[in-house]
């Protein structure tokens, strides 16, 4: 099937460009004013992070433990008296966690995207994002001039990719983080979308999906990074995806009813909730995309989902970390950037089944649960390690935990009130995660063994800074 780049992509990113210069979100007066501990989560870092040793805290690595921790998140979300409008808005910085010899030493460095270019140069907020709107002196030919490439950070042909939702990855260099720039995997695919939320079978090879509106673009990379496949595919709805998942014979899409209803800038602005529609999950067979079914439940809210798996009878089973609505990305994300939090957030484990006749069943637990991560290349039921710990008042999790669906329970370690819990990633037998210590202001690095994470951190590493709360990351082994 021939893709016209411009009128699937290009047409809809611009569409909405001109009707999108409400008022500023002005950041004069936020850091005078009383802020909660919590918001050294969504702190502005002024510039790269060289190369520091971190200090340990107690515990030793395990000599089977070597390679890097790579993580990206937004942290720089203010500008000349100019503040972004939601938290999946600021500039992406990519942390590198090395740790060899019993040593852990960390850097950090910001993706050099057009985005960021613009607006330094401009010295203020200007570019529009997820939710955050044009402003006066932007600077919008595509998706890659809004690309903040902040969400996901992995390694692929010898390089590092730094994601985002809708734009090309941008190419890194592993030792030193500087930027090639974006990646064309092919000419006529320059500025193709690329989900932050890969998916990596055991072989290595790569599946990924982009989306626009009621079409997406099937990605199928080699271990090595290369381009193999792509593919273009009607969807059922034009519905909001943050991530997909896969099994070792079928890639699933779950298709909230957060519908995408008109092209726009800020991408959120065109979003409508309709859980009178319900969620659709559409299966698709990896050897031949035109084979798919589509599977009804009702109306679920999530960014994140763990890997599926296939049975012997042709059932497929993935677990996701599910709301009850959008009200995170629409009200709660805008306002941590303010300092505000003004609603607890639930979300919560859940089993998806999808049967052979066409029934799917929803299984669920009572286990706050986000950020779910499994080991990578499982062909049957897995481990799915999670954060949560979620309490009234404040946001973030706090705790790390791992979920046996096979045994139907669950353990966790919490790590205190004044700890904010990032997402936790398996490195063989090891989980290896980092940690905001709001009373010590620093960002911590933490190794549990990954089947008695209840036991609390094996080794614990305090670096003399405080990152921002980071989205995903990976593991690369030595």
């Amino acid at each position: 099937m021939t893709l016209d780049r411009r009128e699937l992509f290009h047409r809809a990113l611009l569409a909405g460009l001109g009707a999108s210069l409400p008022g500023e979100a002005l950041a004069a007066g936020l850091a005078a004013a009383a802020q909660p501990q919590w918001a050294l989560a969504l702190g502005d870092v002024d510039g790269d992070i060289s190369p520091r040793p971190l200090t340990r805290l107690h515990g030793r690595l395990p000599a089977d433990l070597a390679g890097t921790l790579y993580r990206n998140g937004p942290a720089l979300f203010r500008r000349g008296g100019t503040a972004v409008n939601h938290w999946f808005d600021g500039d992406g910085l990519v942390r590198a966690f090395a740790l060899r010899d019993g040593q852990a030493v960390l850097q950090a460095r910001f993706v050099e995207t057009a985005k960021r270019r613009i607006e330094t140069a401009a010295g203020r907020i200007v570019q529009p994002g997820f939710a955050t709107p044009a402003r006066p002196g932007a600077v919008v030919g595509s998706a890659d001039d809004t690309n903040a490439a902040n969400t996901h950070v992995i390694a692929a042909g010898g390089r590092l990719l730094a994601l985002w939702e809708a734009g090309s990855p941008h190419a890194l260099d592993p030792a030193t983080l500087a930027t090639s720039g974006p990646v064309t995997f092919r000419p006529d695919l320059k500025g193709m979308p690329f989900l932050a939320h890969p998916k990596v079978e055991a072989s290595g090879r790569i599946w990924n999906i982009g989306l626009s509106g009621r079409h997406a673009f099937v990605w199928r990379l080699s271990p090595a990074g290369a381009l193999e496949a792509a593919q273009l595919i009607s969807l059922p709805r034009a519905s909001y995806c943050h991530d997909f998942t896969m099994t070792q014979r079928h890639l699933i899409i779950v298709l909230q009813p957060w519908l995408h209803e008109k092209a726009s800038l800020p991408f959120a602005s065109g979003m409508v909730w309709r859980p009178e529609q319900g969620t659709r999950v559409l299966v698709i067979d990896k050897d031949d995309l035109t084979k798919q079914r589509v599977f009804e439940l009702p109306a679920l809210f999530f960014f994140h989902l763990g890997d599926g798996w296939d049975d012997k009878d042709g059932s497929i089973h993935f677990d996701g970390a599910f709301d009850d609505s959008p009200l995170f990305a629409t009200e709660t994300a805008p306002a941590l950037v303010e300092g505000r939090y003004p609603r607890t957030e639930r979300p919560l484990l859940k089993l998806i089944s999808l049967h052979p006749g066409g029934r799917a069943q929803l299984r669920a637990t009572d286990t706050t649960a986000e950020f779910l991560r499994n080991p990578v290349g499982n062909a049957g039921p897995r481990p799915t390690f999670h954060v949560g710990g979620y309490r009234p008042g404040r946001p973030f999790a706090r705790s790390i935990g791992r979920w046996d669906w096979q045994r139907g329970r669950g353990d966790s370690h919490d790590f205190g009130a004044h700890q904010i819990v990032e997402e936790f990633v398996p490195a063989g037998r090891w989980l290896i995660g980092t940690s905001i210590n709001l009373s010590a202001r620093a960002t911590e690095l933490h190794v549990l063994h990954s089947a008695h994470v209840g036991d609390g951190p094996v080794a614990s590493f305090r670096a003399d800074v405080a990152l921002p709360h980071s989205f995903h990351g990976s593991w690369l082994a030595a």
